[in-house]
Parts: C-alpha cells; structure tokens; sequence
C-alpha cells in the first residue's frame, strides 16, 4: 500500500503547530519511521515541512487575503492543509498548481471533512490565481507588520528587538533567520594538521571556506551526509557555530584547569575546553537529562578524550562538594533560543511573553548555583544563545549585584572585528546577519577574592 508524502507533511505540522512537538523531532521520527520512502520523497516531505513553518505567518497572511474565514477560526486539520499547499503554490514552481490544489481535495475527503472539501478547493483556486495580486505591509508605513509578515516573525518578538535594536538591524537578523547557511566546524588537530583535514573534506566533494573569525572555525557547503566524512568519523572536526567557540575563548582556560560545564549538553562547549587543555585539567560536562548525558559520554569516549566527564547533575541544586572549587565555570544557561530560528525555525511559534518570564527566573536561580563553584579569582562565564535584554544584560546585572564578581573585558580573547564597546565592559551581543555567526550573548565575570 502507497503512503500519501503530503498526507506525511500534514501529520507532521499538525503535531508541531497544534500540539506540544518540535519540528526538528516529529520530522527525524516521520523520516525514520519511512526510510524505505526514496531520496526525492524525504527530500520533499523536509523542503514542504520546514518552508511551511519557515513562513508560517505569511502564509496566513496570504490565505486570509483569499477566504471570509479567519486563519485560526478553521478546524486545525484544514488550516495546516491550506497552509502547506499555499507553501506549495508559492514556494515550488516544479509543483503544478492543479496537483497542490487537487491533493488537498483529497486528503481533506480522506481525513472526514467531506462537507469542506469545496472551501478549499475555493480558497486553494484563488490563492492559486491571485498570489501575484496580494499586497503586503509597507515597511515606511508599517514597520511592525512588515518585518512580521515579509519574514513569519510574531510581533511581539520585533516589539521588543525594535526597542533594543536600529529597524536595519532587525531586519538583517530577520532575512538572515531565512537565509541558506553553511555547516560550521571546529577542526581539531590531535591527530593531523588542519591542512590535511581540508584535504580530506575537499577530496570528498565538500567545499570549505575559512571562517572570518577563528583560523579553526571553517564553513562547509556541499555536504551530501556529515556522518560519512573521513573527518568526522575520526573526530578531526566537530559541528560547532562560531558563537559557540566564542565561548570558550572567552574563557581561555590555563593547563591544569579544573572546568565546571553547569549546562552542558550537547557538549560541544565543554569538549572545547577539553581540547584547549590539552590532556591536562579536568572538564566536568553537567546536564539534568540522563538520555543526554549518556549522549556526551559515548561522544567523549568515541573521540577518546582522556580529561572530560559527562555527569548527571541538576543545575538548579547546589552542589555543596563543588563549592569554590572551578578554575572556570561555564554557564549556558536554557533560553528562548531567539538566536538560533535559522536552525529550529518553530522556536519563534513556542515562545511566548509568559514562558519567557519563566526562563528568566530559571536563568537567575542556575546563576544564582553555580557562582558558588568559581574559586576566589577564578572565571565564570555565561552565555545564551538569544537575543534580548532580559535574558542578557540584565541577568547579567543581577550576578553583579548579588554576587562578587566583576566584569573583564574580552577584547583580548576575541576576534578584532567583533570588538566594540561593550565588548571593553566585559559582554557581546552577537546578531545573526549583522554578524557572521548565530545570535548569542557572552560575558566574562571575574570572582573577586
């Protein structure tokens, strides 16, 4: 018996926009649980997918522009059955409009809704006809609702980025959210020299490009399947943002360091630091999710690193046989994400005012915890992988008011390029577009004593 591919797509955004999933999750199970489905069909089941959330809110937009029925007055099913097929109409030339709209017919037939079949063959036709008519907010004279329908941004997120941010900026981190990125990798030169490790890369067909930043960092294009590289097998590059890399140069550990890594999953970070030691110190990987620490210990142990643990600790309780005891403490502390869209695009969707707040307490409390570790003299740094005042610089004001430490600055330990002036004050703000790299916060705070 055939399996419907659209019918696969709609199951996928029903469980993401209507319930509780990730998009990134439902679509590796849907993929995994059909992986007898050929390379064309998994490669569609993923561009409809993804472009659907990517655009989510123009795409309502659009199809109100056609149908007397609001977006979220429709039953869930034939929403999110218009949606992907408008994602189709506009997004995928190589789809004739009659099949996206004659599908559609279909499946809302096949799932019950016999009685609707006809309203979206109405709407469908009409967008089909008129996509070309449509007219979208101005940008002179509605800023907000331009940059929330031109990129599927909600509002109340370039609310509060209009507020911190020049319009040009935001825009810049909008596009940047939608546009193609390459794989970014750490090298990690143990075992050969990184020109040997281009070699390999080029030599199985993947274009590599140096990142502007750091001299280990480069960008890989043309990857057909990481997993199978000569270089990733044997751990020569690790798949890291640059903004991830900062953190450790940020932190610039000394040999013999004992690390303490409060948050620390996937682990990336904490094997850096490892790498920078050389053999030498300690690096203790900490997280509250036993699946994933057991995740970062298969890693450590396949990449055969000798002065690393993974461990199993909650981030929020104080750990008293750690007290003053790290040279350098990271703390990259759970957030909204609003730096990382481009890859998780959905994230913009699950976030909300209230949930926020939420992390910002949870935030305070895992800083709260984990200073007690850092030595008198010794490092923390914290670090986010979002974009907003409450979550940065002002968390990053509550430590300096509750606790004894003081900012350094991190023009020494970072590239000049990104230097400026707060990063004189001791943080960095990084924006997607405006900079070549994920949107992150990070800040070096010195234990005084």
């Amino acid at each position: 018996m055939g399996v419907n591919i659209r019918a696969l797509i709609l199951d996928v955004l029903m469980e993401v926009t209507e319930g509780e999933a990730y998009s990134h999750i439902a679509l590796r199970d849907t993929l995994e649980k059909y992986e007898y489905l050929d390379k064309r069909d998994r490669a569609f089941i993923s561009r409809v997918t993804e472009g659907t959330l990517e655009n989510l809110i123009q795409i309502d937009y659009i199809i109100e522009c056609f149908s007397k029925v609001p977006i979220y007055n429709m039953k869930p099913l034939i929403r999110n059955l218009l949606r992907m097929s408008v994602y189709q109409l506009k997004w995928m030339d190589a789809v004739p409009d009659s099949a996206v709209v004659n599908e559609a017919v279909k499946i809302a037939q096949k799932r019950g809704f016999f009685n609707l079949k006809g309203f979206v063959n109405g709407v469908l036709r009409a967008c089909a006809r008129g996509l070309d008519s449509v007219t979208y907010p101005s940008a002179e004279a509605s800023p907000l609702e331009y940059l929330s329908v031109r990129y599927s941004m909600p509002q109340w997120i370039l609310t509060k980025w209009l507020y911190q941010f020049s319009f040009e900026d935001v825009e810049k981190m909008c596009a940047s959210f939608q546009a193609e990125r390459p794989i970014t990798v750490r090298v990690r030169t143990q075992q050969v020299s990184k020109e040997e490790i281009i070699q390999s890369l080029v030599s199985e067909g993947v274009t590599v490009l140096q990142h502007p930043y750091l001299d280990y960092a480069l960008k890989l294009t043309g990857v057909n399947y990481l997993q199978a590289l000569t270089a990733f097998r044997n751990g020569w590059i690790y798949v890291q943002d640059v903004s991830s890399m900062l953190v450790t140069e940020i932190a610039a550990p000394n040999w013999g360091d004992y690390c303490i890594d409060v948050c620390a999953a996937p682990g990336g970070k904490s094997l850096h630091l490892s790498d920078r030691l050389k053999g030498s110190g300690y690096v203790e990987a900490r997280d509250i999710s036993e699946k994933k620490v057991d995740l970062m210990q298969e890693n450590i142990d396949r990449l055969g690193v000798i002065n690393m643990q993974a461990a199993l600790k909650d981030a929020m309780k104080y750990d008293e046989k750690s007290f003053q005891k790290a040279d350098i403490v990271l703390c990259d502390v759970p957030c909204s994400g609003l730096g990382v869209i481009g890859k998780k695009q959905d994230i913009k969707y699950k976030m909300n005012p209230t949930r926020l707040e939420e992390l910002v307490r949870i935030q305070q409390r895992i800083l709260s915890v984990s200073q007690n570790y850092v030595k008198p003299g010794g490092v923390m740094v914290f670090s986010t992988c979002t974009i907003g005042a409450e979550e940065n610089q002002m968390n990053l004001q509550y430590v300096l008011d509750q606790f004894p430490f003081r900012l350094e600055s991190i023009d020494p330990y970072i590239p000049e390029a990104l230097r400026g002036r707060t990063t004189a004050g001791g943080y960095l703000q990084l924006l997607p577009g405006v900079h070549d790299c994920d949107g992150f916060f990070l800040a070096r705070l010195r234990r005084e004593g």
